[in-house]
Protein backbone atom coordinates (compact mmCIF):
# COMPACT_ATOMS: atom_id res chain seq x y z
CA UNK A 1 0.00 0.00 0.00
CA UNK A 2 1.62 3.29 -0.83
CA UNK A 3 1.89 6.14 1.91
CA UNK A 4 -0.20 8.52 -0.12
CA UNK A 5 -3.22 5.51 0.00
CA UNK A 6 -2.54 5.34 3.63
CA UNK A 7 -2.80 8.91 4.22
CA UNK A 8 -6.26 9.13 2.30
CA UNK A 9 -7.42 6.39 4.66
CA UNK A 10 -6.53 7.87 7.61
CA UNK A 11 -7.80 11.14 6.71
CA UNK A 12 -11.15 9.75 5.68
CA UNK A 13 -11.22 7.30 9.37
CA UNK A 14 -10.43 10.92 11.45
CA UNK A 15 -13.19 12.92 9.32
CA UNK A 16 -16.06 9.84 10.29
CA UNK A 17 -14.64 9.33 13.79
CA UNK A 18 -15.23 12.91 14.51
CA UNK A 19 -18.75 13.41 12.50
CA UNK A 20 -19.56 10.19 14.91
CA UNK A 21 -18.07 11.76 18.07
CA UNK A 22 -20.45 15.05 17.39
CA UNK A 23 -23.34 13.08 16.84
CA UNK A 24 -22.57 11.15 19.98
CA UNK A 25 -22.19 14.20 21.95
CA UNK A 26 -25.40 15.79 20.45
CA UNK A 27 -27.52 12.52 21.22
CA UNK A 28 -25.37 12.02 24.41
CA UNK A 29 -26.85 15.59 25.69
CA UNK A 30 -30.67 14.58 24.75
CA UNK A 31 -32.92 11.27 25.53
CA UNK A 32 -32.84 8.81 22.75
CA UNK A 33 -35.33 6.39 22.62
CA UNK A 34 -34.76 3.22 24.46
CA UNK A 35 -32.07 4.42 26.53
CA UNK A 36 -33.26 2.91 30.08
CA UNK A 37 -32.91 5.14 33.37
CA UNK A 38 -34.19 3.73 36.43
CA UNK A 39 -33.70 6.25 39.74
CA UNK A 40 -34.81 4.61 43.33
CA UNK A 41 -33.99 6.66 46.65
CA UNK A 42 -29.80 5.55 46.88
CA UNK A 43 -30.12 3.32 43.39
CA UNK A 44 -29.33 4.59 39.57
CA UNK A 45 -29.59 2.84 36.45
CA UNK A 46 -28.62 3.77 33.23
CA UNK A 47 -28.48 1.32 30.50
CA UNK A 48 -27.67 2.90 27.13
CA UNK A 49 -29.61 0.40 24.50
CA UNK A 50 -30.40 2.90 22.01
CA UNK A 51 -27.02 4.41 22.05
CA UNK A 52 -25.27 1.61 21.86
CA UNK A 53 -27.24 0.48 18.75
CA UNK A 54 -27.14 4.00 17.33
CA UNK A 55 -22.88 3.33 17.85
CA UNK A 56 -23.18 -0.76 16.78
CA UNK A 57 -24.47 1.42 13.31
CA UNK A 58 -21.70 3.85 13.01
CA UNK A 59 -19.15 1.55 13.22
CA UNK A 60 -20.23 -0.99 11.16
CA UNK A 61 -20.42 1.91 8.53
CA UNK A 62 -17.01 2.88 9.17
CA UNK A 63 -15.81 -0.65 8.80
CA UNK A 64 -18.22 -1.84 5.89
CA UNK A 65 -16.92 1.57 3.84
CA UNK A 66 -12.84 0.59 5.18
CA UNK A 67 -13.20 -3.25 3.50
CA UNK A 68 -14.83 -1.69 0.74
CA UNK A 69 -11.97 0.44 -0.54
Amino acid sequence: MSFSKLLIIAGVFLVVFGLAYELITVFWSKKIPLDIKIEKDNFTLFLPVGTSILISLILSVVVYLFNRF
